[in-house]
């Protein structure tokens, strides 16, 4: 089946808001190659899309939304955008800041969903950044809350201390590196797993289980990888500034691992092979 403007489907996040399963991390995508990149992905069918402050590209994407809605490409409300706060944007004032600064660059009314990029407990902002973000939510300029990088330590801690649950924990999850302990806590407070470097910058695509299955089930041992996240219930934001491998990453949506594909690639999870390849959340930046 060709990717060409297929559905993706959804997930139900606990606030009741729908988002698409599968997204496009667009971290070191500027300029007009993420112009480029984003309007590619709106063809092939992509609609979630996740920048950050960090990344530098809001103002980009900002132009390739524009355009694809004027083009009658896409219209807005299909669309589930989301933007994070750094360290430096933390605190109850600065976020709200950076959160209209986001906002302008990106050239919309709304975000779908805003994060804490980092919890950087070292400063211990997160649950004053939350709360803020929780404020502007009330006023109709984001849609949904989530975080980004949280322990499950620090994830209770932030829903105890604001009483707000975030619909996503965006966190570092691969082949190798699920953080299986983590995601079924998530699964126990009803937050969704969303997996970035969901490919482990790579290093699973040789793995020689990974393309045993590959070539069982007549898959790339990237669709592998990312179909087995999307088995255990993940959201996954591969990033990819090519047109062939945006397209190859839909087509997880047109196979099924069996359980014997799945069982084997749980066993890399205790070898260690492919562990965390980011920064430690507990430690960053110190």
């Amino acid at each position: 089946m060709s990717a060409e403007g297929r559905a993706i489907p959804t997930v139900t996040l606990n606030d009741g808001k729908e988002m698409p399963l599968i997204g496009l991390g667009t971290s070191k995508l500027l300029d007009d190659e993420a112009v480029r990149v984003v309007r590619t992905a709106i063809d092939l069918g992509y609609r979630h899309f996740d920048t950050a402050s960090r990344y530098g590209n809001e103002g980009a994407l900002g132009r390739a939304f524009a355009e694809a809605i004027a083009a009658g490409d896409v219209t807005r409300e299909e669309l589930f955008i989301t933007s994070k706060a750094w360290h430096d944007e933390q605190g109850a004032e600065q976020v709200q800041e950076a959160f209209h600064g986001s906002l302008r660059r990106l050239g919309l009314e709304f975000l779908d969903m805003y994060m804490i990029h980092w919890p950087w407990p070292q400063a211990g902002r997160y649950n004053e950044t939350f709360g803020a973000m929780a404020q502007l939510q009330g006023l109709g300029l984001i849609q949904c809350l989530g975080v980004a990088n949280f322990p499950a330590e620090t994830l209770a801690e932030l829903i105890a201390a604001t009483g707000i649950t975030p619909v996503v924990n965006q966190v570092e999850a691969h082949v190798g590196f699920t953080q299986s302990e983590l995601a079924a806590e998530h699964e126990r407070l009803g937050v969704v797993t969303e997996a970035w470097y969901p490919l482990a910058k790579g290093r699973v695509l040789t793995d020689p289980d990974v393309k045993a299955i590959g070539a069982a089930v007549g898959a790339s041992p990237a669709q592998v990888a990312l179909r087995y996240l999307l088995q255990l219930g993940y959201s996954i934001i591969p990033k990819s500034a090519s047109a062939e491998r945006l397209g190859e990453n839909l087509g997880v949506l047109d196979f099924r691992l069996k359980r014997d594909h799945m069982e084997t690639i749980a066993r890399l999870d205790a070898t260690g092979a492919y562990g965390r390849m980011g920064q430690d959340p507990e430690e960053f930046p110190g």
